[in-house]
């Protein structure tokens, strides 16, 4: 069964940085797309940045400059990089995966993705 297990996150003071990682594993091929999702309590999940195959990123206004995704296509594993980390960056992660190529800003719409990780906490205080 095809699974997405994550790692990373934790607590962090504001400015600092985290690194977050999710392995896909039983897949046949390579998921087309993968992204990171974010919630918090009472609040709509959000997309955050996604990667495709070819390694074209796709990045919310409020990840731009400050959290980088990337593919490890030899471990199937994608991670995300987070710096400058602020107050209102805590919420619960998702990583997120799917057969289908997405572009644009389809790439960072939750219902456009079939498979999920478990989620993991980030809290960043002031």
């Amino acid at each position: 069964a095809q699974v997405l297990v994550q790692s990373g996150g934790g607590s962090v003071q504001g400015g600092g940085s985290l690194r977050l990682s999710c392995a896909a594993t039983g897949y046949r091929r390579n998921p087309e797309s993968m992204a990171w999702f974010r919630q918090a309590p009472g609040k709509e999940r959000e997309g955050i940045a996604s990667i495709d195959s070819v390694r074209d990123a796709v990045y919310a206004d409020s990840a731009k400059g400050r959290f980088t995704v990337s593919l490890d296509t030899a471990k199937n594993t994608l991670h995300l990089q987070m710096s400058s980390l602020k107050p209102e960056d805590t919420s619960m992660y998702y990583c997120a995966a799917t057969d289908r190529w997405l572009k644009g800003a389809d790439a960072i719409i939750q219902a456009n993705y079939n498979y999920w990780g478990q989620g993991t906490q980030v809290s960043v205080s002031s």
